[in-house]
């Protein structure tokens, strides 16, 4: 998970804050000695930190904080201040042209940053802003990333224009304008070819693409898992094309986070959105202030309401409301369980949403159900009849052990989930208000009924 070791070395320096009830200028200087060696460690640019550790320790040895009520939470809300400010105090928007205008991004980065999916996410995320993008396969010298933006691009229902590879880039970026005229195309994306180092060749095609046709955004692509030389491309990138913003890919692998902290201070270029995974629905618009909460282990609730929304889009409301009304009444069944498991794993599953939860940071991994256990228990629940996920009362010995041979679980598991499960149903009719109000089984009830067998 980003950000999980520099996450924990942080939690321990606050925790040594708040348990102290008044600071010292010596203590300030201690605490920031210790950020500074997490912060180092989590392979953020060494000036970054420096000028952060300076920033901090300037504001947090005032007279004001020391002398507080609660000198320990005021240093804590002044490094969160200034992390943001770091990553840019404000999200920043792919900018589009004016009405009917065709608006032109141009993708660029390493090979293996991830660029050509990254390309497909964002014209899937237009596509449901109610923009009809265009994605255009500029990469001539790796048929394999022309099969993958074609393939990409049937998924999600957006148009692919190619012209194979006996084409220069530079002619393929100027057809495809022409072609989002005809087929009334307002954002056209060029997916330009990538290189395993940069070199002069590609970034003269870039500046190429860049004459021959009005390029209104260059996004750079870099993969975070790399760490403080994500953010070393990224300047050379920008120097030698000039970049509109980035694109972290990868995030979700990354447990250090150096790349999001310093690529913005360093480059002067913001961070646009960040991969959390494989799918092409994995692209999270990027906030500074969300990606703090984080950091700090204070959750991020606002992008797990983001997610809920978008997992409910799809959702039938007729059998939305149903089921809201069923948990409200205390009938949560199997089938519902079926429901809330689907919902999770289009937010992104388990660990994303734990992830942004408050105080669930500190939760070990043993306390967690993993992926494994939940699929196990999702077996045994798709091993029942109809009216056995229904009426839960249905299930005698002799069902479950049909189950149990069903689902490739021992009996003891089956008896084990189940009665898990009745506790859960209880607990359900203790919390009518928490399923008050529409859609509360699709944003409640996908974090509720999660099963497992150690949250119960």
């Amino acid at each position: 998970m980003a950000f999980e070791s520099l996450t924990d070395k942080l939690q321990n320096v606050f925790k040594n804050l708040r348990g102290k009830g008044r600071l010292s200028e010596e203590d300030v200087k201690a605490a920031m000695k210790e950020v500074k060696m997490a912060l180092l460690e989590a392979d953020v640019n060494f000036k970054v930190v420096k000028q952060f550790i300076g920033s901090v320790q300037e504001r947090a040895v005032g007279a004001d904080v020391l002398n507080g009520l609660n000198p320990g939470q005021m240093v804590i809300k002044i490094v969160n201040e200034e992390l943001v400010n770091l990553m840019g105090s404000e999200t920043t928007e792919l900018q589009f042209q004016p009405g009917k205008s065709i608006t032109v991004i141009m993708m660029c980065g390493l090979q293996g940053a991830g660029k050509t999916t990254a390309a497909a996410k964002i014209a899937g995320k237009l596509k449901t802003r109610g923009k009809f993008p265009l994605l255009v396969a500029c990469d001539v010298y790796r048929p394999a990333a022309i099969d993958q933006l074609q393939v990409n691009a049937r998924k999600l229902l957006v148009d692919c224009f190619s012209m194979g590879t006996d084409v220069s880039p530079v002619e393929i970026a100027k057809a495809s304008i022409d072609y989002a005229q005809k087929h009334n195309q307002n954002v056209v994306i060029l997916d330009t070819a990538g290189r395993l180092q940069i070199d002069e060749g590609m970034m003269q095609e870039l500046v190429d693409i860049k004459a021959a046709v009005t390029v209104h955004q260059t996004v750079l692509v870099v993969d975070a898992m790399t760490g403080q030389a994500a953010v070393d491309v990224a300047t050379q990138f920008n120097e030698k094309v000039g970049i509109d913003g980035i694109i972290l890919s990868k995030m979700d692998g990354d447990t250090r986070g150096g790349a999001a902290l310093s690529a913005r201070a360093v480059t002067g270029k913001p961070i646009l959105y960040v991969g959390m995974g494989e799918k092409l629905t994995d692209l999270e618009q990027f906030y500074p202030d969300r990606m703090v909460s984080r950091i700090l282990g204070m959750g991020d609730v606002l992008s797990l309401i983001d997610k809920a929304v978008e997992a409910n889009q799809e959702r039938d409301e007729e059998k939305d409301k149903e089921m809201t009304s069923r948990m409200k009444k205390g009938k949560f069944d199997f089938e519902m369980y079926l429901e809330s498991m689907k919902q999770m794993r289009k937010m992104g599953g388990l660990a994303s949403i734990m992830g942004m939860l408050p105080g669930m940071g500190k939760i070990s991994p043993d306390q967690m159900p993993d992926e494994k256990e939940l699929a196990h228990m999702e077996a045994i629940v798709l091993s029942m009849t109809p009216a056995e996920r229904k009426n839960p009362k249905l299930l005698s010995p002799q069902r479950k052990l049909r189950i149990a041979n069903g689902s490739g679980n021992d009996i003891t598991v089956v008896n084990r989930f189940i009665k898990q499960f009745t506790q859960a149903q209880k607990m359900m009719k203790q919390m009518p208000g928490m399923m008050k109000g529409h859609g509360g089984f699709g944003k409640l009830g996908g974090s509720m009924g999660l099963g497992g067998g150690k949250f119960f």
